[in-house]
Formats: C-alpha cells, sequence, structure tokens
C-alpha cells in the first residue's frame, strides 16, 4: 500500500523536491538534530498524542466549527462560502496548534525556554500563552514597526510574561525580528528551542509545523462533509510563511478533486518593495537557513516586502508551498491592501465576524473566485486569525463604511 502524501514528504533530510532542507552554521546542527530526534521519537509517542489531544480539546478549545457565510455569498452571487473558524481556537489564531507542540517538544528536551520570532503578533501571544501554561520562559522578537502596529498583541505578550525584544534594524518588521531571534538563540542553544513560527526554517520546522497544524484540515474534511455530503471545490488560506494554508491543505491534499488556493499579499502594486507576493515575482535562494523561493534585490539580497498584514510581509515563503506550486498542486492568488480591507469591513458587517487582516486576504480573493463558480460550487476559506489586533489601525487608516452594500 502507498503511503500518503503527509506519511512521504518531505524527505529524511527535509527536503520538498529541491526546496527545504538544512543550511545553518555548525554551531546549529547539532540542536536541530536534537529536535529532529526528539520528533520523531514523540510524534507517535501515544503519551504525546494523548497530552496533545487533552490540551487541545479541553484548553484551546477545538474542533473549531465551520461557518456558512450565507450573507456573503449572496453579496457574491456565485459559489457557497464557508469558514473555517481558526478566530475561535484560544488566543484569536491558528498559532496554538503548533506552540502548545513546540513547548511541549521543549519540555522533553528538558529545555527551560522557548524564544521565537513575531510578526502580527499571533505567534508571539501563543508561544507566551503555551509557555505559561507549562511553565517555561518564554522571549519573543518583534519588529519595531510591528510593535507600533500591532499594540494590543504586544500588551497581551507582556502580560502573558513573555519578554517582548523589539527588532531594530532593516525594515524593522518579520524578516528583522527572525534575524534577531536566530542571533539571541545561538549563545542559549543549550538552554532554550527556538519555536519557529510558521512552515519555514531549517528541518525539521516546515514538516513539523506542518503536521501539528494539519489537525485544522482533517477536522475541515469531516465537518464540511456535515455541511455538504461532499467536499469543496476549493479551499483557500492566506500565504506568508504559509502555515494557516498547509493546515488546512494538509487535509485535502490527496484529493485532487479540490483546488487549493494560496493567496499572496499583492499590497500597493507590483513594484519590489510595494508587496510580499514570493511565489508570484521570487526566485529560487536560501534564506534563514531553507531552500525556497523568494524576493531577492539587485545584489541577490532578500529584497524589502510590504503588506497591510503584518503576519504576511515575508521576503520568502515555506519550501512546501513552492513545491506544491512548482508541480501544480495549487494555484497562486492574490490580494492587495484595497481589497484585504473591503473584505475586513464585509465579512464584519454581513457575518458579524471581524477577521485579521491576514485572513482578509484569503476573504478578498474568495469573494473574486466565488463570483467567477457557479452557485453549485463550494469555497472553504482557513479564516486563520480574529481582528482584534487590526481594529485601531484599520479605523485610523481606512474610514468605517456604510453597512449597505
Amino acid at each position: 500500500m502507498s503511503k500518503s502524501y503527509l506519511e512521504s514528504t518531505p524527505d529524511e533530510n527535509g527536503f520538498f523536491g529541491k526546496f527545504g532542507g538544512s543550511f545553518i552554521p555548525p554551531v546549529l546542527e547539532q540542536p536541530f538534530a536534537d529536535i529532529t530526534q526528539a520528533y520523531k521519537e514523540l510524534k507517535d509517542s501515544p503519551e504525546f498524542i494523548k497530552e496533545l489531544k487533552y490540551v487541545r480539546k479541553h484548553y484551546q478549545g477545538r474542533p473549531t466549527p465551520i461557518s456558512f457565510a450565507k450573507n456573503l455569498t449572496e453579496l457574491c452571487g456565485g459559489a457557497k462560502i464557508y469558514l473555517k473558524r481558526e478566530d475561535l481556537n484560544h488566543t484569536g489564531a491558528h498559532k496554538l496548534n503548533h506552540c502548545m507542540a513546540e513547548v511541549i517538544l521543549a519540555k522533553h528536551l528538558g529545555k527551560t525556554k522557548v524564544i521565537a520570532e513575531t510578526g502580527a503578533g499571533q505567534h508571539g501571544v501563543a508561544l507566551a500563552t503555551a509557555a505559561a501554561y507549562f511553565g517555561l520562559e518564554c522571549e519573543i522578537h518583534m519588529g519595531e514597526v510591528d510593535i507600533a502596529k500591532e499594540h494590543p498583541n504586544v500588551v497581551r505578550m507582556k502580560i502573558l510574561g513573555a519578554n517582548v525584544i523589539p527588532a531594530t534594524h532593516g525594515l524593522k518588521t518579520l524578516k528583522e525580528a527572525v534575524d534577531s531571534a536566530f542571533d539571541s538563540y545561538v549563545p542559549q542553544a543549550d538552554k532554550a528551542i527556538y519555536c519557529i513560527g510558521s512552515v519555514v526554517g531549517p528541518h525539521p520546522f516546515p514538516m513539523m509545523v506542518r503536521d501539528f497544524q494539519s489537525v485544522v484540515g482533517h477536522e475541515a474534511k469531516e465537518q464540511f462533509f456535515e455541511h455538504e455530503n461532499n467536499l469543496p471545490d476549493a479551499v483557500v488560506a492566506c500565504v506568508g510563511g504559509g502555515s494557516n494554508a498547509m493546515g488546512i491543505f494538509a487535509g485535502f491534499i490527496d484529493d485532487k478533486e479540490v483546488e487549493l488556493h494560496g493567496v499572496e499579499p499583492m499590497g500597493r502594486g507590483e513594484k519590489l518593495g510595494e508587496h510580499a507576493a514570493t511565489l508570484t515575482y521570487g526566485e529560487e535562494g536560501v534564506m534563514h537557513g531553507f531552500n525556497s523561493i523568494m524576493l531577492k534585490d539587485e545584489n541577490g539580497e532578500p529584497a524589502p516586502v510590504y503588506s497591510i498584514g503584518s503576519g504576511i510581509d515575508y521576503p520568502s515563503v515555506g519550501p512546501e508551498h513552492a513545491y506544491l506550486q512548482s508541480i501544480g498542486r495549487t494555484t497562486v492568488g492574490l490580494c492587495n491592501d484595497e481589497e484585504a480591507v473591503d473584505a475586513f469591513y464585509k465579512l464584519s458587517q454581513l457575518e458579524g465576524i471581524i477577521p485579521a487582516l491576514e485572513s482578509a486576504h484569503a476573504v478578498g480573493y474568495a469573494m473574486k473566485l466565488a463570483k467567477t463558480l457557479g452557485k453549485d460550487k463550494t469555497i472553504l476559506i482557513n479564516l486563520s486569525g480574529r481582528g482584534d489586533k487590526d481594529i485601531d489601525f484599520v479605523v485610523d487608516n481606512y474610514p468605517i463604511p456604510n453597512a449597505k452594500f
């Protein structure tokens, strides 16, 4: 019997085709080898599985439901739109799915501290939450620009006991936060674990985070059958690093009849530095310890990027997303700032659900896609996070529209 996609991909060295792998300095080779070995030991351990199931059910609030967006569907006039409600996961986003598991892994390795980067702050809040729950020290690196923009999440992290360290170099956003976190981790690798916040970084993190996030897709597949007695025609999720997308794609990746759409941030336009549409405009390159598709400047270095969504303004992308696009399994879509804000307000005023700006990119693209499909078709969006963190920024920069659409 042949193995499923998730069982057979990546290979033992962490490659998805030519993408992925581990390109790290010698000082980090042993810590990452230890993490890989610990994950292999834990992932099929009955004790680990039992603990994770307990945490997800009795602490996180899983399973999260699927909601039919009736009013949004009627507005678009095409395919039926459904939402996988990761905004209802504890801490308000999908990030806790892998953070709780990563902290259990850290405890298994005898670590006393977790270190991570964060963009929009959702990963930082989730890791601070997991660290508090399991009694570990937590250090979060965040770009100065994002600290100002995502102030509510910064306050939440501090209340939860995390030490928030600003990244003050470069563009002062997500890439710089990753740089800062890696620099801090190297001299602390004996007592700390770097809990990468997406399906990026050196092996085993792209595989490990995908596997921990796959609960989203496995739940969604079963739940969607309850609604439609069928699979969705299309699954849509935003892609920066790409953890929420891989999480929901995992449930449908072997179902070839289901189209998988990863939505990139088109920002303010096509000019380099005005968007973060890596798969659309990038080329192959190594960054932050893995080979993938990345946006490069004229010197071949990581290019400046921009998006209204702080969690998706990253100049590379998870290697599995690069691989799936290269073999034609996924379709890459685009959503710009204006479309994302429009979707933010429409979902809020039509469905009573305020989405994260990152998730609003998936909603904005799905609204365009729905109009091209017949009413007999269905779209499932991974609503990866709630928009509490974004409301001040949005209303300060984009006036609240009249609800009469």
